[in-house]
C-alpha cells in the first residue's frame, strides 16, 4: 500500500509482507464468520461477553488466563475482510505501538488466533458515548476536554492523524481518566494525506468525507465532541452558526472557549486551528478563567 504525499512516498507495510498477509488472508475468507461464545476459551483468553458489534469489528470483555487481566479483544469481521480492511486493523496495532502516552490506550498484544487476526487492550469500564447519556456538569466537561486535547495533541506531534474521533473510540478508567483508541484507519503523514474518505458520518470533518483528511479534520471531531459536552446537543450539517443548543453552551461556557469551539468546527478547514496541538495551547490558555467562570455560576 503507498500513500503519495506531495513529492514524497510512505511504504505502510513491507511489500513482501503484504503479500504474504493476502495469502494468508484469501484462505481465511472462505470459512464463516466466527461468533465466540461465553466462557469459551480463545488462545489464552477466556471470552466473558461480547461489548459491541460494529462496522468495523466485534469486541470482547475476556480474562487472559496466563496474566490474570481483564482485556478487550477486537476481532475483524470476516466477512468484510478484504486487502484494505485487513491493512487499516493491522496499521492500528503499529501505530498504536508508538504513541506511549497517559490519555492513549496502549496496546497490550496483536496476534493471530485460529486464524483470526486479534487486539488487545486494556479493558475500560465504559466509553464517553456511555457516560453522555447522563448529565455532564461543565466542570467535568473542561477536565475531559483537557484529556482529549492532550491525548490528541500528542498523537498529532508523532505526525498521526486519528481519523474517526468520537465517544465511541474514548474509553474511561477509574477516576474518570479517559484513553483515546482505535487508530484502525489512522494515517501517519507528513502534511495532508490523499487518502478515500474513511471515518464516522456526523463526527466527521466536510473535507475528510471528500477524502482529503488532515490534521484539521481532527480538530473538527474534538469540535464536536466539545460543543456536545457543554451544549447537550450535537451540530448538524451544514454547521451553520450557531447551532441548536447555543444558549447552553453560552451558559456553561465561558465566551473564550466558546469561540474556540466555534473555531474547531468551522466548514473551511483553512479557518480551524491547524491541529490539536494549537488548539491545546489555545484551550491552556483560557483553561483558568474557563474555571473561573464555571464557579462563578455555581455559587449564584
Amino acid at each position: 500500500m503507498l500513500l503519495m504525499m506531495d513529492d514524497q512516498l510512505l511504504i505502510i507495510f513491507h511489500c513482501n509482507s503484504l503479500v504474504s498477509f493476502r495469502s494468508f488472508f484469501q484462505s481465511v475468507r472462505s470459512s464463516s464468520s466466527m461468533k465466540l461464545r461465553t466462557r469459551q476459551r480463545f488462545g489464552k483468553y477466556k471470552i466473558e461477553r461480547q461489548i459491541s458489534n460494529g462496522g468495523f469489528a466485534t469486541v470482547y470483555s475476556a480474562l487472559d488466563t496466563i496474566e490474570g487481566i481483564r482485556v478487550a479483544l477486537k476481532i475483524p469481521d470476516e466477512n468484510l475482510m478484504d486487502d484494505e480492511f485487513i491493512q487499516n486493523f493491522r496499521n492500528e496495532a503499529r501505530v498504536s505501538a508508538r504513541l506511549d502516552h497517559p490519555h492513549i490506550l496502549l496496546l497490550k498484544n496483536a496476534n493471530f488466533i485460529n486464524k483470526q487476526f486479534v487486539i488487545a487492550t486494556r479493558l475500560g469500564e465504559k466509553t464517553l458515548a456511555d457516560r453522555l447519556k447522563y448529565r455532564l456538569s461543565p466542570i467535568k466537561a473542561l477536565d475531559y476536554t483537557h484529556q482529549i486535547l492532550d491525548a490528541v495533541a500528542y498523537a498529532h506531534r508523532h505526525r498521526v492523524i486519528h481519523c474517526d474521533i468520537k465517544p465511541e473510540n474514548i474509553i474511561m478508567f477509574p477516576d474518570e481518566k479517559l484513553r483515546l483508541t482505535d487508530f484502525g484507519i489512522a494515517k501517519v503523514a507528513l502534511k495532508t494525506i490523499k487518502a478515500s474518505g474513511s471515518g464516522t458520518l456526523g463526527h466527521m470533518a466536510p473535507e475528510q468525507a471528500m477524502g482529503k483528511p488532515s490534521f484539521r479534520s481532527d480538530v473538527f471531531s474534538i469540535g464536536l465532541i466539545l460543543y456536545r459536552m457543554f451544549a447537550s446537543k450535537w451540530p448538524e450539517w451544514p454547521f451553520e452558526w450557531p447551532p441548536p443548543g447555543i444558549k447552553r453552551l453560552r451558559s456553561n461556557a465561558h465566551r473564550d472557549l466558546v469561540n474556540l469551539i466555534r473555531k474547531s468546527i468551522e466548514v473551511n478547514p483553512r479557518k480551524r486551528f491547524r491541529d490539536a496541538e494549537s488548539m491545546f495551547q489555545e484551550f491552556r490558555r483560557i483553561q483558568l478563567r474557563s474555571t473561573r467562570f464555571i464557579e462563578r455560576k455555581k455559587r449564584k
